[in-house]
């Protein structure tokens, strides 16, 4: 007899699928979005660049900096020829002249003693800085001048500029004048040494200052020393010039000689 089967037991329903989480991925360390930087080195600590916000002192001094390339560009080329011409004439000219402020520092010291040869007084030079201007105490044969060439090779003076100004002279004081009375070395002698005798207006010191020290040069510094030179021998010889004597007839007449005789 057969026995009976036994009955297959029920499968379960099959379930529906879960719903799929999105994958989380790990951040790339070649994605641009979450790649770390390394703090700059301009940054401070809040991470802000300095060159984004600068302070109003900073542009100030960038400002500054930037028109003192500019000026410093402008006037080297120029500064440096007359400073070659400063050093190699200056040189020139001092050798030639030593003697004679040898023997005139001598003579002055046997005359006035030793504490009475040279004269100090502080001036106002290139850039604002203050020097002390040493001379002698005489102006014959111009040795006043020519004691202060030393100084000239130094640096301290240039052969052509303006009228060296002691500290908190008004005419330093002037709209502009201080502006481009630094620029410009003073001078043993200058456009206004030469050119103030004629007494005109335009001729006046300050307005030829200013003049040179706008349009300065070598051309122009050549220019200036030649006159300087030319117009005291004009005037040596002018005065040395044997004078003629103009003499009328009536001059050599006998006493009583009348013109109707």
């Amino acid at each position: 007899m057969a026995q009976p089967r036994p009955r297959a037991e029920a499968e379960p329903a099959p379930q529906p699928p879960a719903p799929r989480e999105p994958a989380r991925h790990a951040p790339s360390a070649a994605s641009p979005r979450h790649r770390t930087r390394p703090p700059h080195p301009s940054t401070g600590p809040t991470g802000t660049a300095r060159g984004h916000f600068p302070s109003r002192p900073a542009a100030h001094l960038a400002d500054l900096s930037d028109r003192a390339g500019h000026l410093a560009a402008r006037l080297t080329p120029r500064a440096s020829a007359e400073r070659v011409l400063d050093l190699t004439l200056g040189t020139a000219l001092l050798i030639a002249a030593a003697p004679a402020i040898t023997l005139g520092a001598l003579a002055l010291a046997l005359r006035r003693g030793p504490g009475n040869v040279w004269e100090r007084s502080p001036r106002t030079g290139l850039g604002g800085q203050v020097f002390t201007l040493r001379s002698l105490r005489t102006r014959r044969l111009r040795l006043d001048l020519l004691s202060r060439l030393p100084q000239v090779v130094r640096g301290e003076l240039s052969l052509v500029g303006p009228a060296p100004l002691a500290p908190g002279d008004p005419r330093a004081a002037w709209p502009g004048a201080q502006q481009w009375r630094q620029e410009v070395r003073p001078g043993l002698t200058g456009l206004a040494q030469v050119r103030a005798r004629s007494g005109m207006p335009w001729d006046d010191p300050a307005l030829l200052d200013q003049h040179y020290a706008e349009h300065h040069g070598v051309v122009l510094d050549l220019a200036i020393l030649a006159e300087a030179v030319r117009n005291p021998l004009r005037t040596a010889l002018r005065r040395a010039r044997p004078t003629k004597a103009h003499l009328s007839d009536t001059d050599h007449r006998p006493p009583g000689y009348s013109g109707a005789e």
